[in-house]
Protein backbone atom coordinates (compact mmCIF):
# COMPACT_ATOMS: atom_id res chain seq x y z
CA UNK A 1 0.00 0.00 0.00
CA UNK A 2 1.52 3.29 -1.08
CA UNK A 3 1.05 6.47 0.85
CA UNK A 4 0.71 9.65 -1.17
CA UNK A 5 2.10 12.67 0.59
CA UNK A 6 -0.12 15.75 0.53
CA UNK A 7 1.71 18.92 -0.44
CA UNK A 8 0.51 22.09 1.30
CA UNK A 9 1.22 25.45 -0.32
CA UNK A 10 1.18 28.30 2.20
CA UNK A 11 -0.15 31.61 1.00
CA UNK A 12 -1.11 34.77 2.81
CA UNK A 13 -3.84 37.27 2.08
CA UNK A 14 -4.67 40.76 3.25
CA UNK A 15 -8.07 42.11 4.21
CA UNK A 16 -7.10 45.69 3.34
CA UNK A 17 -9.30 48.39 4.85
CA UNK A 18 -9.45 51.99 3.65
CA UNK A 19 -10.23 55.09 5.71
CA UNK A 20 -13.98 54.58 5.14
CA UNK A 21 -13.81 51.12 6.76
CA UNK A 22 -14.37 49.25 3.49
CA UNK A 23 -12.42 46.10 2.61
CA UNK A 24 -10.68 45.49 -0.71
CA UNK A 25 -11.78 42.40 -2.66
CA UNK A 26 -10.05 41.49 -5.93
CA UNK A 27 -11.25 39.18 -8.69
CA UNK A 28 -8.76 36.83 -10.30
CA UNK A 29 -8.30 37.33 -14.04
CA UNK A 30 -9.39 34.67 -16.54
CA UNK A 31 -5.76 33.72 -17.37
CA UNK A 32 -4.67 32.76 -13.80
CA UNK A 33 -5.54 29.82 -11.54
CA UNK A 34 -8.97 29.95 -9.88
CA UNK A 35 -10.20 32.30 -12.63
CA UNK A 36 -12.95 34.87 -12.01
CA UNK A 37 -13.20 34.11 -8.28
CA UNK A 38 -12.91 36.85 -5.68
CA UNK A 39 -10.10 36.76 -3.13
CA UNK A 40 -8.19 38.68 -0.53
CA UNK A 41 -5.04 39.74 -2.41
CA UNK A 42 -1.70 38.29 -1.41
CA UNK A 43 0.55 35.43 -2.43
CA UNK A 44 3.16 32.84 -1.53
CA UNK A 45 5.74 33.28 1.18
CA UNK A 46 9.36 33.41 0.01
CA UNK A 47 12.00 31.52 2.04
CA UNK A 48 12.85 33.44 5.21
CA UNK A 49 9.89 35.82 4.97
CA UNK A 50 7.37 36.41 7.72
CA UNK A 51 3.71 36.48 6.65
CA UNK A 52 3.71 40.24 7.23
CA UNK A 53 6.77 40.78 5.02
CA UNK A 54 5.27 38.58 2.29
CA UNK A 55 2.02 40.55 2.34
CA UNK A 56 3.74 43.91 2.11
CA UNK A 57 5.85 42.65 -0.83
CA UNK A 58 3.00 40.90 -2.66
CA UNK A 59 0.56 43.81 -2.34
CA UNK A 60 3.24 46.23 -3.58
CA UNK A 61 4.08 43.92 -6.55
CA UNK A 62 0.50 43.00 -7.55
CA UNK A 63 -1.47 46.14 -6.70
CA UNK A 64 1.20 48.88 -6.22
CA UNK A 65 -0.29 49.64 -2.80
CA UNK A 66 1.46 50.24 0.51
CA UNK A 67 -0.12 48.56 3.52
CA UNK A 68 0.43 48.16 7.23
CA UNK A 69 -0.25 44.56 8.26
CA UNK A 70 -2.17 44.04 11.48
CA UNK A 71 -3.73 41.17 13.39
CA UNK A 72 -4.40 37.67 12.12
CA UNK A 73 -8.02 37.01 11.08
CA UNK A 74 -8.41 33.37 10.10
CA UNK A 75 -7.29 30.47 7.90
CA UNK A 76 -8.86 28.70 4.93
CA UNK A 77 -7.86 25.44 3.24
CA UNK A 78 -8.82 24.32 -0.26
CA UNK A 79 -7.68 21.55 -2.62
CA UNK A 80 -5.74 22.72 -5.65
CA UNK A 81 -5.30 19.26 -7.17
CA UNK A 82 -5.44 15.63 -6.03
CA UNK A 83 -2.29 15.86 -3.88
CA UNK A 84 -1.96 19.62 -3.38
CA UNK A 85 -3.75 21.85 -0.89
CA UNK A 86 -3.69 25.62 -0.44
CA UNK A 87 -3.50 26.97 3.11
CA UNK A 88 -4.47 30.63 3.21
CA UNK A 89 -3.77 32.77 6.28
CA UNK A 90 -5.43 36.20 6.15
CA UNK A 91 -4.44 39.29 8.13
CA UNK A 92 -6.08 42.67 8.65
CA UNK A 93 -4.22 45.42 6.83
CA UNK A 94 -4.59 49.18 6.62
CA UNK A 95 -4.13 51.02 3.34
CA UNK A 96 -1.27 53.52 3.68
CA UNK A 97 -0.94 54.74 0.11
CA UNK A 98 -0.20 53.97 -3.51
CA UNK A 99 -2.26 53.96 -6.70
CA UNK A 100 -4.17 50.70 -7.19
CA UNK A 101 -3.26 48.89 -10.42
CA UNK A 102 -4.30 45.37 -11.44
CA UNK A 103 -2.07 42.64 -12.93
CA UNK A 104 -3.32 39.18 -11.80
CA UNK A 105 -6.82 40.57 -11.23
CA UNK A 106 -9.44 42.00 -13.59
CA UNK A 107 -11.71 43.75 -11.06
CA UNK A 108 -11.67 45.16 -7.56
CA UNK A 109 -14.31 46.41 -5.16
CA UNK A 110 -14.23 48.25 -1.86
CA UNK A 111 -16.92 46.47 0.20
CA UNK A 112 -18.64 46.73 3.53
CA UNK A 113 -18.45 43.51 5.52
CA UNK A 114 -22.00 42.67 4.43
CA UNK A 115 -21.16 43.25 0.74
CA UNK A 116 -18.28 40.77 1.00
CA UNK A 117 -20.83 37.96 1.44
CA UNK A 118 -22.37 38.73 -1.97
CA UNK A 119 -19.24 37.89 -4.00
CA UNK A 120 -18.27 34.53 -5.57
CA UNK A 121 -15.17 33.73 -3.48
CA UNK A 122 -12.32 31.28 -4.10
CA UNK A 123 -12.75 28.22 -1.84
CA UNK A 124 -9.85 29.03 0.52
CA UNK A 125 -11.22 32.55 1.12
CA UNK A 126 -14.75 31.48 2.08
CA UNK A 127 -13.97 30.63 5.76
CA UNK A 128 -12.32 34.02 6.20
CA UNK A 129 -15.31 35.88 4.73
CA UNK A 130 -17.60 33.84 7.00
CA UNK A 131 -15.49 34.83 10.02
CA UNK A 132 -15.64 38.48 8.99
CA UNK A 133 -19.39 38.64 8.32
CA UNK A 134 -20.31 36.35 11.21
CA UNK A 135 -22.38 33.84 9.24
CA UNK A 136 -22.05 30.99 6.71
CA UNK A 137 -22.05 31.97 3.04
CA UNK A 138 -23.83 28.87 1.80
Amino acid sequence: MSTVKLKVIRVVGAAIFNDEGKCLATRRAAHVSTPLKWEFPGGKLEPGETPQQALEREIKEELTLDIEVGEYISMGIAPQSKNVQIRLDVYHARLKGGQLTLSDHDQYKWCTREELAELDWAAADIPIVEAMVGRPLM
